[in-house]
């Protein structure tokens, strides 16, 4: 029996690849003669650098870059086999993980350490850039990412503008002449499930903002703020960009991403599936085991498990889903291609105790599943 174990993290708890490795571990705990195919996966999001790496090769390449408060920190970036082809995740710079909840404010806060990525990758040759972009703590429209790469926006005075979204509101000109120009030879693909365009009530500033530390004032002054930078935008590029799906990912960044970098703008799942070759570990294994740290009505919201179960389901794969905890509505996922659905929790508790102990409890979970697959009637 053929297995394949393609699951995303259990968040603040285990990496993917660490959920992956606990499933295996209680597999083959039962059965020995099971063949466990293990393809981390990830979303755009942290553990997107790890996962790809994992399942294809390359190497982890360090480098030194901003935070979201311009503090110097170690980033790192994943290299691909064949030398051209780096895989980021701006979390890694301009992530919420880098700050306290104190420190979170995305008036101030920057993307200028994940410029910093993409000008180490295009220093060591890479010419196509894959970059996740899920996780942000920034809401300035990818204004600190095009400084970092050389862009200045300046203001009618013709001083560069500050960091953050509150300075976009002093944003007049743009200025590429000092624009990286191996940014016109390199492709650069964003990974992110959001289709939110740039402004309004869908729009970076409204929906995501909150998370970021904004209250309902600083939301609509961002938002305005987002507008003023989209219209200039507009107009120096000629062309449309304030609605463009998926704009408004990472606090704009994927606005200023496919303004300043020509970049293309890809669903998350969809295209790490692509890069790690999932749908042809899926035609070639018996059972799909995927999950996350916990499963309800929102999985289906294109989230990791549900394009797993999706894909799976076209070749007639079944599939099991195992997560920390199950949450409201969790039921909808057996009418979309999961025949089973597992909690590792033991005995009743929080979540919270469930994914401080998913190690352990991922590994019972896995022996009682290969347990009940194996019964014989």
């Amino acid at each position: 029996m053929r297995i394949l174990i393609a699951t995303d993290s259990f968040k603040e708890s285990l990496s993917a690849i660490e959920v992956a490795d606990s499933i295996e571990s209680g597999i083959l705990h039962f059965r020995k003669d099971v063949d466990c195919v293990k393809i981390p996966l990830a979303d755009g999001g942290e553990g997107t650098v790890e996962a790809v790496l994992n399942a294809v090769g390359g190497s982890k390449i360090p480098v030194r870059v901003k935070d979201p408060l311009m503090r110097d920190i170690d980033g790192f970036w994943g290299q691909l086999p064949d030398k051209k082809t780096a895989i980021l995740e701006m979390a890694v710079s301009s992530g919420l993980e880098r700050l306290t909840h104190k420190e979170r404010n995305p008036l101030i806060t920057t993307t200028y350490g994940t410029g910093q990525l993409i000008r180490s990758a295009l220093d060591r040759g890479c010419t196509k850039i894959f970059i996740g972009i899920g996780g942000s703590a920034t809401n300035d429209g990818g204004a600190g990412m095009a400084r970092a790469l050389g862009a200045k926006l300046l203001n009618s005075r013709g001083i560069e503008i500050g960091d953050g979204g509150l300075y976009l509101a002093d944003l007049s000109k743009i200025d590429l002449s000092g624009l990286d120009t191996r940014i016109r030879d390199c492709e650069i693909i964003v990974i992110s499930d959001v289709q939110n365009p740039l402004c309004g009530k869908n729009g970076a500033s409204f929906i995501y903002g909150p998370q970021k530390g904004a209250d309902p004032e600083m939301v609509k002054r961002l938002d305005r703020n987002l507008m003023h930078f989209g219209n200039i935008l507009e107009s120096h590029f000629m062309n449309n960009i304030i609605e463009v799906p998926g704009a408004g990912a990472a606090g704009g960044l994927g606005a200023g991403l496919y303004a300043f970098c020509h970049a293309i703008l890809r669903p998350g799942f969809e295209t790490i599936a692509d890069i790690v070759g999932l749908e042809e570990a899926i035609m070639e294994t018996d059972l799909v085991i995927t999950g996350e740290g916990k499963l309800d009505y929102q999985t289906k919201f294109g989230k990791v498990p549900f394009g797993v179960a999706r894909m799976a389901n076209k070749y007639k794969k079944p599939v099991i889903g195992i997560a920390g905890a199950l949450g409201k509505g969790y039921q909808e996922l057996y009418n979309l291609g999961f025949q089973s659905i597992f909690s590792i929790s033991e005995q009743p508790g929080s979540l919270n105790k469930s994914l401080r102990n998913a190690k352990s409890l991922l590994f019972s979970a896995s022996e009682r599943i290969i347990r009940l697959i194996s019964i014989d009637i």
